[in-house]
């Protein structure tokens, strides 16, 4: 999966053979359940909610704070077709987050392994291998005060070093650079626009440059209930193509103060490139 299906289809393959899902599942799961378990206990405000980047396109503006690890992950299919040509690939999106400063974080973020099948009349094949792995860095830069309508700004860059196996590696250096911003704008409602430039490779190996942009509308019934709409634009979509538009929604449910559950659906409405849907449930935790 590109860097651009990144940004626009998770937040933007392959099909795991059925033996091996539910042993992956399983062993996901129960990592998950011991990293819970062992994790320190911190002191907190009844107002320090967990703030994760998943799920939707847009990413935030703010960062985990000084001294907290954050981990953001999901299971996703992805369906494409073309003609009588059809593909479904699965992946587990991650971003790993750590905060160095209080306003200042780095992060490592990747599609992780993933499993594709292409099926047409005529055959079914199956492939698989790791994505690219980017690392990368967000600033806070303005940063709102807690119930204000102000905005809060942020900037986050991410580099793709060569990386990745199979069909998914990435030969080039690639990566991109985004304004992130955050607008309280009415009681419940938020905004979460993003906008940005990166260079991309494409299938036949060849880097090109494009513009982004990204932006959420959220619904907060209360502290630990969101729902929400965004939208993601890429264009182009390919060296010499056009542009590619994704929109997709969901909710997001916050347990306790530091942990995350996450659903949304979406599917691409312009471009050849983006998935027709995908669907991804996520978990994320902060410590």
């Amino acid at each position: 999966m590109s860097q651009q299906a990144d940004l626009l289809s998770s937040k933007a393959n392959l099909l795991m053979p059925r033996s091996s899902l539910p042993s992956l599942v399983g062993t996901l799961t129960f990592g998950i359940a011991i990293i819970m378990s062992t994790a320190p206990a911190s002191a907190q405000t009844d107002e320090d909610y967990i703030n994760a980047d998943r799920p939707g396109i847009a990413d935030g503006s703010t960062t985990v704070g000084l001294g907290h690890f954050q981990i953001e992950t999901a299971i996703q299919t992805e369906f494409r077709h073309d003609g009588e040509e059809h593909d479904r690939t699965m992946f587990f999106p991650t971003l790993l987050r750590y905060g160095f400063a209080d306003k200042v974080e780095v992060r490592v973020e990747g599609n992780t392994y993933s499993w594709m099948r292409q099926k047409d009349p005529s055959s079914t094949s199956h492939s698989d291998g790791f994505a690219p792995t980017s690392i990368g860095l967000k600033y806070n830069f303005a940063e709102a005060p807690e119930g204000s309508k102000q905005v809060s700004i942020g900037a986050i860059a991410r580099v793709f070093p060569p990386s990745g196996s199979g069909e998914f590696r990435n030969t080039r250096t690639t990566g991109d650079f985004r304004l992130a911003a955050d607008w309280g704008f009415a009681d419940k409602w938020s905004l979460n626009p993003n906008i940005g430039i990166g260079v991309f490779q494409d299938d036949t190996n060849r880097t090109y440059t494009a513009g982004l942009f990204a932006a959420t509308l959220n619904f907060n019934p209360s502290k630990t209930i969101n729902f929400f709409a965004d939208t993601g634009i890429q264009a182009p979509e390919e060296k010499g193509g056009k542009a590619s538009v994704i929109v997709d929604g969901g909710m997001a449910y916050i347990i306790g103060h530091d942990i995350q559950l996450d659903v949304s659906v979406g599917t691409g409405i312009a471009g050849s490139t983006p998935p027709h849907p995908f669907v991804t449930a996520g978990f994320s935790k902060r410590f």
